[in-house]
C-alpha cells in the first residue's frame, strides 16, 4: 500500500498495489499491519455502504464529542469526489478541506480521522459508496454542515444536484462551528 500524506495533518491517501492477470484483478483494501506500519492506528469497528446516483451530495457529516469517526472511504463502482473537512479543535488547518476524486478505476481511499466533516458528490451514473469507521454511529452526537458552506468545488452543476432535506438545510459555517464545541 502507498500512504500519501496531503496537505492537512492526519488526511491519507491510500493506493492499494492491484494484481493483475487474465482472471482480472486482485488488491488488499485494508491491512492492519500495513497501517501500523505507516504508522497509523485505528481500530475499524463498523462498515458502512451506500449507493447513489448521479449528482447526489451527501454531506458535509460528522459526529461530535466523544462520540467522533474516523473513516477510511472507497468507491466500489462509480466515481465520487469525496471531501474531508478539518474542524478539530486547535488545528492550523481548521475549516480547511481536501477534496480526491475516488472511484472503482483508480482504487484509491482516502483515510480520515477524527474530528473532520465527510461528504461526497457522485460524479459518475451510479456510485457504490463504502466506509470504515472507528466507532459506531451515535445519532445523538450527528452534526452537519451545509453543503455550500464553504468554497469547495463539488463538480456537480447546481441544477443537477441532489440533496437530501437534512443536507439543504443544515447550518451555516458559523451556526455549525458555535453547536461543535
Amino acid at each position: 500500500m502507498n500512504f500519501i500524506k496531503t496537505e492537512i495533518d492526519g488526511v491519507y491517501i491510500i493506493e492499494p498495489k492491484v494484481f493483475y492477470d487474465n482472471r482480472g484483478y486482485f488488491f488488499e483494501s485494508y491491512n492492519q499491519k500495513a497501517f501500523e506500519e505507516a504508522g497509523l492506528y485505528y481500530n475499524f469497528i463498523q462498515d458502512n455502504q451506500s449507493k447513489s446516483g448521479y449528482g447526489t451530495i451527501r454531506g458535509l457529516h460528522m459526529q461530535k464529542g466523544d462520540a467522533s469517526q474516523a473513516k477510511l472511504v472507497r468507491v466500489l463502482s462509480g466515481a465520487v469526489l469525496d471531501v474531508a473537512v478539518d474542524f478539530r479543535k486547535d488545528s492550523p488547518t481548521f475549516g480547511k478541506h481536501v477534496a480526491v476524486e475516488l472511484s472503482a478505476e483508480n482504487n484509491r481511499q482516502l483515510l480520515i480521522p477524527r474530528g473532520f466533516s465527510h461528504g461526497f458528490a457522485v460524479l459518475s451514473e451510479e456510485a457504490v459508496f463504502a466506509y470504515k469507521c472507528d466507532n459506531v454511529y451515535n445519532k445523538a452526537a450527528e452534526c452537519g454542515l451545509r453543503y455550500n458552506a464553504l468554497d469547495i468545488d463539488w463538480r456537480i452543476p447546481a441544477d443537477k444536484a441532489i440533496l437530501s432535506e437534512k443536507d439543504t438545510t443544515a447550518p451555516l459555517l458559523d451556526e455549525f462551528v458555535k453547536g461543535l464545541y
